[in-house]
Formats: structure tokens, C-alpha cells, sequence
């Protein structure tokens, strides 16, 4: 009885050992060919942002419009001059 007992024990390991190791194929082989299917990412391409540029101040602008009246008015500066730097303000 003992040597019956032992046989069904070590057939019992075997098969246990068999199916875990097949078990592992079969998982290895289904992760492979989930690999070889799946389309390939593509590549992370990072898109250019457009500078954005803020307007200035309208109060920055008020602000030198006033000193550059200012300068006109002590005769710093020409009437060709103020306009001139009166118009760069205003385009910026």
C-alpha cells in the first residue's frame, strides 16, 4: 500500500509540475503574440505653441504718451520727434 501511495503522490507532483509549466508557456506565448500584433506607438511629437505675445498696458501706454507730452512741452523734443515717438507707442 505504502508504494501505491508514493506512485499517486509522485504522479500527482508530476502532473501538478507539468501543468504550471505549461500553464507558463501558454501565458508566455499568448503575452508574444499580444506583442507582435499590437500596432507599434507611435512616436511622442511635441507640437510648437505659438508665442503669445501681451498687449501692454493701456495704462503703461497713457503713461509714456504723458512724459513724451511732457517732454514736447519743455521743448525737449521736436513736434517731428513727438510724433514720431508718439507713433511707435501707439504700434506697439
Amino acid at each position: 500500500m505504502p508504494r501505491l501511495l508514493r506512485m499517486a503522490a509522485r504522479t500527482a507532483v508530476v502532473a501538478g509540475t507539468a501543468t504550471a509549466v505549461s500553464g507558463r508557456v501558454q501565458r508566455r506565448q499568448a503575452r508574444k503574440y499580444q506583442e507582435e500584433q499590437a500596432p507599434e506607438p507611435e512616436p511622442y511629437q511635441q507640437q510648437a505653441v505659438p508665442e503669445q505675445r501681451s498687449a501692454p498696458d493701456t495704462s503703461d501706454k497713457l503713461e509714456q504718451l504723458k512724459s513724451l507730452g511732457e517732454l514736447k512741452t519743455q521743448g525737449v523734443l521736436t513736434e517731428a520727434e513727438f510724433a514720431a515717438e508718439k507713433a511707435k507707442i501707439l504700434a506697439s
